[in-house]
């Protein structure tokens, strides 16, 4: 575990990565983006099952030009609503520029013709699917993403595979959102959505109250069957 320092790609200066390196050759890379709360304790620990596995797992600080370095508790209840306003203040397109930059990083550190994927829950759910209409990754994954109603009009310049977990019961996406997610990328090629019965925000989190495990469990199979097929 290490971190990197990535160039932003308008040039006002660098921000920094969370870095878990396999054993031996990376089978691929992924970009893991994080929730509100910063690359904080469980995304590092995404980044390590990722490593685990074999992929280079990079986690940049997104937040970085509101406050380098942030990490917060979805437990605490003063640190929650520090994170809701971090992400009243996050500038969303400069974030995808940030990944964008990121996965640039990533295939520098790949034999040629290494593919990168990433994944991202909450905030980061959106910004992977804000990510993969936008940018050559190869394979996108959103967890429990927010506001994708309001993407779907992007939806025509995915070319690449993404798939969405969907909790039924989340407090922050109601069904009429969910409704509207289905009805308009259901039919898409290249997107599919996994529907969790019962689940809230936050189901699939590593450490802390929100954590479901049976339901962690089956989506982070999922995604990684989809990261097989899709990188490698």
């Amino acid at each position: 575990m290490r971190e990197i320092s990535i160039p932003a790609l308008d040039n006002n200066g660098s921000f920094n990565a969370h870095v878990a390196t396999p054993e031996g050759a990376a089978r691929a890379a992924i970009v893991v983006i994080q929730e509100i709360f910063g690359v904080n304790r469980g995304i590092r620990q995404k980044c390590d099952k990722l490593a685990a596995a074999g992929y280079l797992a990079i986690a940049p600080d997104l937040f970085w030009r509101i406050e380098p370095g942030i990490e917060l508790d979805p437990d605490v209840d003063a640190e929650m609503q520090q994170a809701l306003g971090l992400m009243g203040k996050f500038d969303q397109d400069q974030g995808v520029a940030d990944i964008e930059a990121t996965i640039t990083a990533a295939r520098s550190h790949l034999a040629e013709g290494g593919k990168v994927g990433v994944v991202g829950y909450c905030l980061g759910g959106r910004l992977a699917f804000m990510t993969a209409a936008r940018t050559d990754a190869d394979a996108s994954v959103g967890y429990y993403a927010v506001g994708i109603d309001g993407l779907l009009g992007e939806a025509d310049a995915i070319a690449k595979p993404v798939l969405l977990h969907v909790p039924k019961d989340d407090h922050f996406v109601g069904p009429e959102t969910q409704a509207k997610m289905h009805e308009g990328l259901d039919d898409h090629p290249m997107v599919t959505l996994h529907d969790y019965a019962g689940e809230d925000h936050g189901f699939a989190t590593e450490v802390g109250n929100r954590r479901s495990p049976e339901a962690a469990e089956l989506a982070d199979a999922r995604t990684m069957a989809f990261f097989g097929e899709y990188l490698g």
